[in-house]
């Protein structure tokens, strides 16, 4: 059952353009691919276009746009939108590529533009790992030197690729949501059967994410962008376009003013950085803080004498701290041998005149008004003689 309301639920995410806005042909020259505009004779070529066939690992071909900037620093990985392909964003690309200064690299999605199989999510999955692998054996781009970029569905894919990339640059989600069922209702609970679950992919992305959302959005309501931005673990300044639709916020000066602050930003993260990251990723201890030694779990203490009627300790509140001791091996610790403490979950020392640690009245002990280390009880003197008494 699930399965079919996942095949219904892809028939409403996808609306690939049909006819296809391009065509993917041979030169004849060199046999090198090339893209042709359905719309215009002149092919989409400046020079600095590369066009690939990728196959995926679910046996799809898809085709992948990389634009090179020769200032570029970072590399856009663009996810787009359901109801667009690369020959419609082009013009787009190019722009992104020189406003930012950045290498961009497109892709459409298997169904889409001259991209063989059909749209479902997880081919959009098995898309977008062909196309970093394209990135990394292609043209030798790491995941340091990276931003994701996903635009409304390509959301789904960005975060999915972003919860396996650790040491990501940066995120950029453009009218993202947050699965593909609260696009259409308003529940509170993820379904098995929700495509694109990006509520839960959030919290695992590891790098800074811009959100980009306008708020008279009514594909996708701009509650969904607030809701990724609040749930990211290192959340950006987020764009609120004021007035901002679904597919009109590129219009807007403030989009690509905000970007380039974005981009330029992540260039200027310095190694230090970095390779905070990295350690955090190979869960490697950080050697600039004092480690805690003694593993003692704090937990209240129960009186160790046999014949005493207390079923626990009256001790207050266990306030043993963590040890600061760069080197202990409890329970051979620095404590005097005399003045260890009976339980080592407080700070209540035994019998300072004895080696006896259980209570000093059942045990018979002659050191008179001390505070037994087990029950808490005191002896004390009364018209002159020693008598029992308890705190």
């Amino acid at each position: 059952m699930g399965c079919l309301v996942s095949q219904l639920a892809a028939k409403f995410a996808f609306f690939p353009p049909s006819p296809p806005s391009y065509q993917v042909k041979k030169r004849d020259s060199d046999g090198k691919l090339v893209a042709v505009s359905l719309s215009a004779p002149l092919p989409l070529h400046d020079g600095s276009l590369d066009v690939h066939l990728l196959e995926t690992r679910r046996g799809n071909k898809i085709v992948a746009f990389y634009l090179k900037n020769p200032y570029a620093r970072l590399t856009l990985l663009y996810s787009h939108g359901n109801a667009a392909d690369l020959g419609q964003l082009y013009d787009l690309f190019v722009q992104l590529k020189v406003n930012l200064r950045v290498n961009l690299m497109g892709y459409d999605y298997s169904g889409y533009g001259a991209s063989t199989g059909k749209p479902s999510e997880f081919n959009t999955y098995a898309d977008i790992e062909a196309v970093y692998e394209c990135l990394e054996t292609e043209y030798g781009v790491s995941q340091e030197d990276l931003i994701l970029y996903g635009q409304s569905v390509g959301s789904g894919p960005t975060l999915h690729l972003a919860t396996k990339l650790p040491r990501l640059r940066g995120v950029v989600l453009h009218s993202g949501i947050l699965s593909g069922l609260r696009v259409l209702c308003h529940v509170k609970v993820t379904l098995c059967f929700d495509i694109y679950k990006n509520v839960n992919k959030i919290r695992k992305v590891k790098c800074p994410v811009l959100v980009i959302h306008g708020t008279e959005d009514d594909v996708v309501n701009w509650l969904h962008g607030n809701g990724l931005w609040k749930m990211a673990r290192e959340p950006y300044e987020p764009l609120w376009i004021k007035g901002g639709g679904h597919c009109n916020l590129e219009l807007y000066p403030d989009y690509i003013r905000h970007l380039c602050r974005f981009i330029q930003e992540m260039e200027n993260i310095n190694t230090e950085v970095r390779l905070r990251k990295i350690r955090e990723t190979l869960h490697e201890p950080n050697t600039g803080t004092i480690s805690r030694c003694c593993k003692v779990k704090c937990r209240q203490p129960r009186c160790s004498c046999p014949n005493c009627a207390l079923p626990k300790c009256q001790l207050p509140k266990c306030s043993w701290p963590k040890c600061q001791w760069p080197k202990c091996s409890w329970p051979k610790c620095l404590w005097p041998k005399r003045r260890r403490p009976k339980c080592p979950d407080c700070l209540r020392p035994g019998c300072s005149e004895c080696t006896r640690f259980g209570c000093l009245i059942c045990a018979d002990c002659r050191c008179f008004g001390k505070i037994c280390g087990g029950c808490n009880v005191r002896k004390g003197k009364q018209d002159g003689e020693w008598v029992d008494g308890v705190v």
